[in-house]
């Protein structure tokens, strides 16, 4: 899946609206904790990695990207960035802040939404 990592951009520069960085094909139907996870992940993440997972332009990566694979990126993971933010590395977006308001419950479910994106897109 193609992948932008030449896009640039500082943790004190706001968020803007960006372009999707990757096309993403969403399943038809996503499990009961995957569809928990959509509000979840709609609520706490799109406004930052944008509808489906897909990234924004000038903002934030896609997680639906080769990079988040599970033999990557597990699920802990998934939980420290929300708790602690993620100091820049396989981006140039500048570093990903804390997410507030997000129990470890609800990054689970993000985290079982977002695999059955990448699933649904040949990312396993």
């Amino acid at each position: 899946m193609p992948g932008r990592d030449d896009v640039s951009s500082t943790s004190d520069e706001p968020v803007s609206t960006g372009a999707a960085i990757v096309a993403v094909a969403v399943p038809e139907t996503l499990s009961a904790n995957a569809e928990i996870g959509k509000l979840a992940y709609d609520a706490k993440c799109a406004v930052c990695h944008g509808a489906d997972a897909a990234g924004q332009d000038g903002a934030a990566p896609p997680l639906v990207h080769k990079i988040y694979e599970p033999s990557h990126h597990g699920e802990a993971a998934f939980l420290l960035a929300a708790k602690n933010g993620v100091r820049a590395h396989h981006w140039r977006f500048g570093n990903m802040p804390t997410v507030e308001g997000v129990t470890d419950g609800d990054v689970k479910m993000i985290v079982t939404y977002v695999r059955e994106l990448q699933r649904a897109n040949g990312i396993n």
